[in-house]
């Protein structure tokens, strides 16, 4: 809003909903700027008065609304509101376009946590940004996530679309520790060890990633096949539509899950295809090994492997940015 031949005494600008939009009039008195950016697609009022030198005072209205977007980046995270989570989930967010204002995006999402836990953004290619603590969160602690993103240019002529708020809580303190040298695999509650287990791990060639890893899936069972899975012969391809007590590890097909093909192998050697193999039942049973841990775990709870002969997953394979550290982060 500007002026000639006068000074602004008072603008008023509201919204579709009748909520005033915050701003100021400059030190001179020729104009009023919002102290942020409108939003997109809405209708605003706007009421202004002015005095000439001669003390003449008159007022103006009008309205005027700002662009309907055409394109959208439509981006998605993986928490569902009020979910609760282990301590070391990760917030993953998503678009279907690629982002080029990567600040923008940064500065339209923020985190609200009841300890006062510090978030930072870090980018995995121009499509995808995580979100997480420098170490994992505390147990108890309520988190919600601000997305203001919907009158954000993210590229140009592409906005953010959405404006929403998630809340999720931290959810006790579980973490589990697989070694692929022993074949075990250990697992501490609230500091305290609960179980150790025997498993089989990947096996020569199919060797299991080493390093932090989260449970970013759970499902009862699962379809799992050798099909993309590069160096698997003909004569070992596997076609399994019944896996059962399966978590996700990472993007590329690591599970836990329960396993009852080879049960000899617990504990003595590896012989899966880089997945943690637990004892189980035919279609699964919740007093088995693997029962017991699935029905045990949250999406967001850690699992590190070790001594494996495997090199460390990537920080961008499933919820894996836990081996980046916190300066590179």
């Amino acid at each position: 809003v500007s002026v000639a031949s006068g000074k602004l005494s008072k603008v008023t600008v509201t919204d579709q909903a009748g909520k005033e939009v915050a701003g100021a009039i400059s030190a001179d008195g020729a104009s009023w700027v919002p102290s942020a950016n409108l939003s997109v697609a809405s209708q605003y009022r706007v009421t202004a008065r002015a005095t000439d030198a001669n003390g003449v005072a008159t007022q103006a209205d009008s309205t005027f609304g700002t662009l309907t977007p055409e394109k959208e980046a439509g981006p998605y995270d993986n928490i569902d509101n009020d979910g609760k989570y282990g301590v070391a989930m990760i917030v993953s967010l998503n678009f279907r376009k690629p982002v080029k204002d990567r600040a923008a995006v940064e500065k339209g999402v923020s985190f609200e946590t009841s300890d006062g836990t510090v978030v930072k953004g870090h980018w995995f290619g121009s499509q995808r940004v995580d979100f997480r603590p420098e170490r994992f969160w505390k147990s108890g602690t309520k988190v919600t996530v601000h997305y203001r993103l919907k009158s954000v240019e993210v590229s140009p002529d592409v906005y953010g679309g959405v404006d929403s708020d998630q809340t999720f809580t931290i959810g006790r303190d579980q973490r589990t520790t697989v070694d692929a040298r022993k074949d075990t695999m250990t697992v501490v509650r609230d500091g305290e060890t609960v179980d150790t287990v025997p498993i089989t791990a990947g096996k020569s060639g199919f060797d299991s990633w080493n390093g932090t890893m989260v449970i970013s899936e759970k499902a009862e069972r699962t379809r799992m096949s050798s099909q993309g899975v590069s160096g698997v012969s003909a004569a070992e391809s596997y076609d399994l539509s019944d896996v059962p007590h399966a978590l996700r590890l990472t993007d590329s097909g690591t599970y836990v899950h329960g396993n009852s093909w080879a049960i000899g192998a617990m504990g003595s050697y590896n012989a899966s295809h880089g997945c943690i193999g637990v004892a189980d039942a035919r279609y699964g049973s919740d007093g088995s090994d693997a029962g017991k841990y699935f029905n045990s775990s949250l999406v967001g709870d850690p699992v590190t492997v070790v001594n494996s002969k495997g090199a460390e997953v990537a920080p961008d394979n499933g919820l894996s940015g836990w081996n980046t550290d916190w300066q590179n982060w």
